[in-house]
């Protein structure tokens, strides 16, 4: 296609802005599917972990003909913990689409994506969402958005920005916000008109920047990235330069471009298109795939550092081998070697034992979809308390500071700045809202809202809603006892009785239920006090042939509190490690004697 007919732009916003909705609004409007077509929602999210949990995890490609335009549309996340999905796009794309909710207005993660993309010297059309929200306010929001520019030090180019009223989820975008619109057109429009075509020279060697990795199970590993100059052809010889080293001559074995949510196979692809390179040895994210006469690499986006670390090592419960697939170190470091393939904000290391890797990532969530994974796949293993990565700043003991937004009812203030005035929080901003809700931005240490999210939600009656992302490092903050109550732990090997259970509630909160195996030094429950408490969960009531009017009264339990990975990794302290099966997931003392 001829390169001032293509598009190539993504799609940018905090979690839950509508981003992928968009998406499927403008592939059902272009004609990608046909009229009797059952598509399901957020077609983009293909991944079972995006549509259990609702989120974008992978960055994803897509493209669109519209009047005889080529839309290559990247779909991104919104979760600050996957950031480094953004940041590696930026180099494959002309301009963005910054989304943005019509009643909450710039988030934390907004100004995290809008300020890659403004550095990366992308071209944005701000889409103002949720038109048809009650409480929408888009002046007011438009006023926050322009504010945010501003402070981000965008150039006069990027602050004439065009805006969209949209609701994504009926498919209807308006110049006019006072105008609902019936289609997407005006945004089609507005893309072509105003996202630039890509620059670059047809006749210049083939510089071609890897910035995905997929996989097919047919053929392998395959290269996905933008031609910045020269073209690229079936079965011509390339070489990936990596660090600025070039590696041995190989050949292009498949040639792909995207139509729609497929992959079709090519001849050849020019400057400007995003294509798919299989065949390939030895390539990553951030490599350039060149010409074999003159290598040319070009410069890759530098990734933000891991913020949060875990120890995940070879399951030695005494239940280890029991529902695993994958249990040994060997196959463990392979899979996690595999991962930093794909995912460029990740870091593994090896440790002093052969058993155990450190793993570093942006955030709590960004390690536990990994972990979630690897559990799906088959792999068994053990994880450790998350802490914190400390820098040394000009000599002073720093650690990671984060921004967190909370928004929460009014007579919920008081609780959640008691909770976090204790994890050495500091209150920034706080607004109230027209609706009875309570704006509020703390700045707030990273390992201080480790097991933070389960007590706000208690606390909050569930009718609250917290952010945060990365914000800077800052002088450490002194301890944080982040948790006031130690752990149930079982006192001997067996299955949970009732009888036994029964005694146990009365001392805390339960984790498991009646009938569940159970070792010595497995953590059941969440004891009342701070310290640990051994309880035996497996003991019987004893038979006699003495009868009593109240002997045969029904065992009577309170339901037990059913622990998620999220909430498993949060609870545990750091002498305890979460156990992760296929089948179960639990929690143990490091040291088993209970």
């Amino acid at each position: 296609m001829k390169q001032e007919l293509i598009r190539n732009l993504a799609i940018i916003a905090h979690v839950d802005h509508g981003k992928t909705t968009l998406v499927d609004g403008l592939l059902r409007q272009s004609g990608v599917f046909h009229e009797r077509q059952q598509v399901q929602e957020r077609v983009m999210d293909r991944n079972d972990l995006e549509r259990e949990r609702g989120i974008t995890i992978m960055a994803k490609n897509t493209a669109i003909l519209y009047n005889g335009y080529r839309l290559n549309i990247v779909d991104t996340p919104g979760h600050s913990d996957f950031g480094g999905e953004v940041e590696r796009i930026v180099q494959m794309v002309d301009g963005v689409l910054l989304l943005v909710d019509a009643l909450e207005g710039p988030m934390p993660q907004t100004r995290f994506v809008l300020k890659k993309a403004l550095a990366a010297g992308l071209f944005p059309i701000v889409v103002i969402n949720k038109m048809d929200r009650p409480q929408a306010r888009p002046e007011a929001v438009l006023d926050e958005v322009l504010d945010l520019f501003i402070e981000l030090n965008a150039s006069e180019e990027q602050l004439d920005f065009p805006i969209v009223y949209a609701n994504a989820r009926a498919g209807r975008a308006s110049l006019d916000s006072s105008s609902p619109g019936s289609d997407l057109k005006p945004l089609f429009d507005i893309i072509i008109e105003k996202i630039p075509a890509p620059v670059g020279d047809n006749k210049q060697p083939l510089q071609l920047g890897v910035s995905m990795i997929d996989y097919d199970p047919y053929v392998g590993r395959q290269a996905v990235g933008r031609i910045h100059n020269g073209a690229l052809n079936l079965r011509q010889e390339v070489v990936v330069a990596s660090n600025g080293t070039a590696g041995n001559r190989q050949r292009i074995g498949g040639l792909y471009i995207y139509d729609g949510l497929k992959k079709v196979a090519v001849e050849e692809a020019r400057t400007g298109e995003i294509v798919v390179v299989s065949g390939l040895l030895d390539f990553n994210v951030g490599d350039t795939i060149c010409d074999p006469e003159q290598v040319l690499p070009l410069d890759f986006v530098p990734i933000d550092e891991p913020t949060v670390a875990v120890a995940i090592q070879v399951n030695k419960s005494p239940f280890a081998g029991r529902e695993g697939v994958y249990v040994t170190s060997r196959k463990l470091g392979e899979r996690l070697l595999r991962e930093l393939e794909a995912d460029v904000s990740l870091r593994v290391d090896s440790t002093d034992s052969p058993d155990t890797f450190m793993v570093s990532g942006r955030g709590e969530l960004h390690l536990s979809v990994l972990i979630e994974t690897m559990r799906r796949e088959g792999y068994e293993f053990e994880v450790s308390r998350p802490r914190v990565i400390e820098k040394a700043v000009d000599g002073q003991r720093c650690e990671p500071i984060e921004e967190l937004v909370v928004e929460v009812p009014e007579e919920y203030v008081g609780i959640v700045m008691e909770r976090l005035g204790s994890r050495k929080s500091e209150l920034v901003n706080m607004t109230q809202r027209g609706d009875g809700m309570m704006y509020m931005e703390f700045l707030v240490p990273t390992r201080g809202l480790f097991g933070f999210r389960s007590e706000f939600l208690t606390d909050s009656r569930g009718m609250g809603t917290m952010y945060h992302r990365f914000h800077s490092y800052a002088p450490y903050k002194g301890e944080i006892a982040t948790r006031q109550r130690g752990s149930m732990v079982a006192h001997e090997p067996g299955d949970t009785t009732g009888y036994g259970l029964e005694n146990a509630q009365e001392r805390g909160e339960l984790f498991i239920e009646p009938g569940v195996a159970v070792y010595r030094g497995m953590i059941v429950g969440e004891n009342s006090r701070p310290n640990d408490l051994v309880v035996n969960v497996c003991k019987k009531k004893h038979l006699t042939n003495i009868r009593s009017s109240t002997s045969d009264i029904a065992v009577k339990l309170s339901p037990p509190r059913n622990m998620n990975l999220e909430q498993c990794l949060e609870f545990i302290t750091d002498d305890e490690l979460v156990e992760i099966t296929p089948a179960s997931i639990r929690m143990r003392k490091k040291t088993l004697a209970g």
